[in-house]
């Protein structure tokens, strides 16, 4: 791994290592994949405006989430089936998020149980991504796990009463190779789930049938009944729906379109940022992911008012060049960029970067 330097090169022998059935689940998007492309794309439209003659001889990129102290503003998303891509996958992922002493937040569709990943990482800081099923016993009864694994916060998924359609996975007729599981959902931990799919179809499709496509707003409350975590909502795009997570006492938003694998023609996560920013930046931490590739992406988010960001896709070929320290280079390498884009363009430390910091790039045809 010594020759990749960047994001890219890993996703590069990523696609040239994985087989088709996995890379195209890993990479693909919903419909023409046009908000797939933007959510690269929208972070060259906004400029870093760089302030000289600062004092930056020392930096520090290390900021507090929900009341933890993390080492960088880059942490993990939530992405499903990780040993797809490594035999080691979620363990190896959170493994390498707390070497680096960031955010790990593990998939319910994963292919290690929570009980697997605490034991591999029980010094991390992790999340767990959950659904509201139709049976909410299974929801209870993973909320009850995450709980006395020491998981920190629940991470959940607003914009997914199904599963949105993806035409490589449908082309391909996904399904999970059958040596492996969905570990969260195996024997007796919560229920048999069938991944199998028909002939015709991605097997998707079948297992997003058993999410609770008539979720409203209340049900928020009755999941904060039933847990003592804090409960991040994931998927949020609009003001409107910022503010009603803050009325149903959300401890956070993570701004996304889910990888832009549910509706073509989404905005890119960057784009949604900052009308959340401004209307409950000052209430609740917001996060966002989705197009994360470099430091300068980072910088750009956290100035238009994120707290941290999260990247999932990186991780993942973090993983498959070379499982846990192929993420760990990832995550090193996104600290690295980070830190250098702060420190060039006139920032010390998070709290030093600001709005006026960013500006779209329409900012500059108006001079």
């Amino acid at each position: 791994m010594d020759e990749l330097v960047c994001v890219k090169d890993f996703e590069d022998l990523a696609y040239k290592l994985l087989p088709r059935n996995t890379l195209d689940y890993y990479r693909s998007g919903a419909g023409r994949q046009e908000t797939l492309a933007n959510n690269r794309n929208a972070f060259s439209k906004y400029k870093i405006r760089p302030r000289c003659l600062r004092n930056v001889a020392k930096r520090d990129v290390s900021t507090t989430i929900l009341g933890e102290k993390i080492s960088m503003p880059v942490g993990i998303s939530p992405t499903a089936m990780q040993r797809m891509a490594h035999p080691e996958g979620e363990c190896a992922n959170a493994r390498a998020a707390e070497h680096m002493g960031t955010i790990y937040t593990l998939s319910t569709i994963a292919t290690s149980s929570i009980e697997e990943v605490a034991a591999a990482a029980p010094r991390a800081i992790k999340w767990f991504q959950l659904y509201i099923y139709n049976d909410r016993n299974v929801t209870i009864n993973l909320v009850r796990r995450a709980e006395k694994a020491d998981f920190k916060a629940l991470v959940l998924t607003v914009d997914t009463p199904f599963f949105g359609l993806r035409l490589a996975d449908m082309r391909n007729r996904f399904k999970l190779p059958p040596y492996l599981r969905l570990a969260n959902f195996d024997g007796q931990n919560s229920t048999q789930v069938n991944i199998k799919g028909k002939n015709t179809e991605s097997a998707l499709n079948n297992l997003g049938n058993l999410f609770d496509a008539s979720v409203e707003w209340a049900d928020i409350e009755w999941l904060k009944s039933i847990t003592h975590l804090p409960i991040i909502l994931k998927g949020i795009l609009t003001a409107e729906d910022a503010a009603r997570a803050v009325d149903v006492g959300a401890a956070g938003i993570l701004v996304s379109n889910h990888g832009a694998r549910q509706v073509d023609g989404w905005p890119a996560s960057i784009e949604a940022l900052p009308e959340i920013v401004d209307t409950v930046g000052d209430i609740l931490e917001i996060y966002v992911d989705g197009g994360i590739t470099d430091g300068t992406d980072v910088f750009k988010a956290l100035a238009l008012g994120a707290r941290m960001v999260f990247m999932g896709r990186p991780a993942l070929w973090g993983l498959a060049c070379g499982g846990e320290d192929g993420v760990k280079k990832i995550l090193s390498i996104l600290k690295t960029d980070f830190e250098y884009t702060m420190a060039i363009s006139g920032c010390a430390n998070v709290n030093e970067i600001n709005r006026s910091m960013v500006v779209h790039e329409s900012y500059y045809s108006k001079l």
